[in-house]
């Protein structure tokens, strides 16, 4: 299946697209503040840019990551080493609690063993995922990013 193809890389361009159409939005109102006459106007006009800002940075940051987790995941998929979570699952599909523990147990001894292997940090994020605790997950999917990044640098 292509990356084009793909449900969550078409709702993730969707998501862009009316991010992109409110930044400009935005940036158009900043504009025209800052064009008045009154100092007020003008000092909302540059308090209004904060936001777009704020929102070009998040994207760019939000995409950057996506983009390093799937060379992740194509080269784990590609060495045979994607995270499989094949415990006990519920009616819906999600492992269960006790599954979901022993994963993550696996996946935290895996870090302890190899603090610096961006892959041990991958499937620490996907356990953690799996525990239902995606803040944690998406700080160790960051962590594995900064450390796949600094290994694709290094070579």
């Amino acid at each position: 299946m292509t990356l084009m193809r793909r449900p969550a890389f078409l709702a993730a361009t969707a998501v862009t697209a009316l991010l992109g159409l409110y930044i400009a939005l935005v940036a158009g109102r900043a504009v025209v503040l800052i064009r008045d006459d009154a100092w007020i106007a003008k000092a909302l006009g540059l308090l209004f840019f904060v936001l777009p800002v704020i929102a070009v940075w998040y994207l760019v940051n939000e995409w950057r990551l996506s983009m390093t987790v799937q060379r992740m995941a194509s080269r784990l998929e590609a060495e045979g080493r994607l995270p499989l979570h094949d415990g006990e699952q519920s009616p819906s599909g999600r492992l269960t609690e006790q599954a979901a523990a022993d994963v993550y147990e696996v996946a935290r001894r895996g870090v302890e063993l190899a603090p610096e292997d961006w892959a041990a940090w991958f499937h620490l994020a996907f356990a953690y995922d799996a525990a239902k605790e995606r803040g944690e997950a998406r700080r160790a999917l960051r962590y594995a990013a900064q450390l796949f990044r600094q290994e694709s640098s290094a070579v």
